[in-house]
């Protein structure tokens, strides 16, 4: 199918539509190894199947692929992910739909890709296991969605991201397990938004982060409960609000910024509520 693609591409986006659909197929999560020989070998040959279709589409979007198969639309939704290597991937066009796809065990690397004018929705997604890696990519144009996704187990790493153009959304998303991390990523130029996101447990990261230009809103977001930390981070440029935020339980720890020359908005007047720390030199100022 994929070799038809290459050489067909007036119906190249057909070719890709049948290989997703493939994906999309149920399909159940390893059974471990206290099954029946007969179903655990049925098991490794569909997960060999549907990661060899994995490795052909993201052999079409690097930058060494002879035909390419960047700006195609790409439909994963509902699709359940054990393990894929999407590292140094371009998507700098078309739609590539996750929408209530299950990440539950092993690595999904997005490591290096790159989004540059493509829409990415993961809508609904649920992180409930394994590694998710958005570690070192680039999003300079587009729309990437995670809007309503849970992340409830494993963790979810976007560390070293550069976010320099486009809108990234975490709006309704809930952090009640996972490990989330932001750690060293710059943000200089796009749209952030955590509006509505509920934390209630779990731990999220903006440990070295740069806030540096663009937005970035926790607007209407609900900390109950977790950990919500900013260890040498630095708002230098960022317009970060937390206006409308509710704060019941859990840590918000901006306490050990790096930089403070641009600080963030809250939405209290005079002290913290109980769980947020902010740096003792903005207290001092404050006094």
């Amino acid at each position: 199918m994929a070799g038809l693609a290459d050489d067909w591409a007036a119906n190249r986006q057909t070719c890709v539509e049948v290989l997703c659909a493939y994906l999309r197929m149920p399909y159940e999560p390893d059974p471990g190894p206290g099954v029946p020989e007969p179903q655990r070998l049925a098991f490794m040959i569909t997960r060999e199947v549907r990661r060899t279709v994995i490795r052909v589409m993201t052999a079409h979007l690097r930058k060494d692929s002879v035909t390419s198969w960047q700006g195609l639309n790409f439909d994963f939704t509902g699709a359940v992910f054990d393990g894929a290597d999407f590292s140094g991937t371009q998507f700098s066009g078309g739609t590539v739909l996750l929408e209530g796809a299950q990440f539950c065990d092993g690595e999904v690397s997005f490591e290096g890709a790159e989004f540059t004018g493509a829409t990415v929705y993961l809508r609904g997604a649920r992180f409930a296991g394994g590694r998710v890696t958005f570690s070192g990519a680039h999003f300079r144009g587009g729309a990437v969605s995670f809007r309503n996704a849970e992340f409830s187990g494993g963790s979810v790493s976007f560390s070293g991201a550069e976010l320099t153009g486009g809108t990234l959304s975490f709006g309704g998303a809930r952090f009640s397990g996972a490990a989330v991390s932001f750690r060293v990523a710059e943000f200089s130029g796009s749209q952030v938004n955590f509006s509505g996101a509920h934390f209630s447990g779990g731990e999220v990261g903006f440990g070295g982060a740069e806030f540096s230009g663009g937005e970035v809103s926790f607007g209407g977001a609900e900390f109950s409960g977790g950990d919500v930390y900013f260890d040498d981070a630095r708002f230098s440029g960022s317009e970060v609000s937390f206006g409308g935020a509710q704060f019941t339980g859990g840590n918000v720890d901006l306490s050990g910024a790096g930089e403070w020359s641009f600080p963030p908005v809250y939405p209290w007047a005079d002290a913290p509520p109980p769980g947020v720390k902010l740096p003792v030199r903005h207290q001092q100022q404050r006094a």
